[in-house]
């Protein structure tokens, strides 16, 4: 559910970004700010655990940026 649920937010966001690339930043960040507060209460557990239980936060964090600058990255590459 957690992973469609991230795949969705990248959709979103990618689509924001190619039609509103100004306006798609400020989700994006706060997709960013989200994610990382859990990255964060996920590393507090003791050892590998939480390198285990924030990882999943990273990767979907990166996720959310490479999908916003893809948006961004196509909007500037079209012709009109």
């Amino acid at each position: 559910m957690i992973i469609v649920a991230v795949i969705a937010v990248c959709v979103v966001l990618a689509v924001l970004a190619f039609f509103v690339p100004r306006i798609s930043r400020h989700p994006e960040r706060g997709t960013q700010r989200s994610l990382g507060a859990g990255a964060r209460g996920g590393s507090k557990a003791p050892g590998i655990l939480g390198r285990l239980l924030s990882k999943p936060f990273h990767t979907s964090s990166r996720a959310v940026s490479r999908s916003g600058s893809a948006g961004r990255r196509a909007r500037r590459r079209m012709p009109f």
